[in-house]
């Protein structure tokens, strides 16, 4: 299963980023590989639906999981609609690594 993690850099020392749609860029982890890979947010200047593009891009990357801090109602809806787990973090303290290191 691929788990997408919004980070604020392109390497796991980087830190969690709370924002979906605006994210610099999406770490995505597989779990059944433990390959890391990262992806930059190409929809983080988007004057408007940041979060709906963001969205379309976890789709098709086939994510089944994204832990971030928050979702617009849009990109919610979306990602329910795919039955995508969304899982909600506040703490931007934590680094990809820590992220990663709870979900093995």
């Amino acid at each position: 299963m691929k788990t997408a993690i919004t980070a604020s850099g392109n390497q796991v020392t980087a830190n969690f980023d709370r924002r979906f749609g605006r994210a610099g860029w999406f770490c995505v982890y597989d779990e059944e590989t433990k390959e890391v890979t990262f992806h930059e947010n190409d929809t983080l200047i988007a004057n408007s639906g940041a979060g709906t593009k963001a969205a379309e891009k976890m789709i098709a990357m086939n994510i089944k999981k994204i832990i971030s801090g928050d979702f617009g109602p849009k990109a919610k809806d979306l990602l329910d609609k795919f039955n995508i787990q969304l899982v909600i973090l506040q703490d931007d303290q934590l680094t990809v690594k820590n992220i990663i290191e709870r979900l093995k």
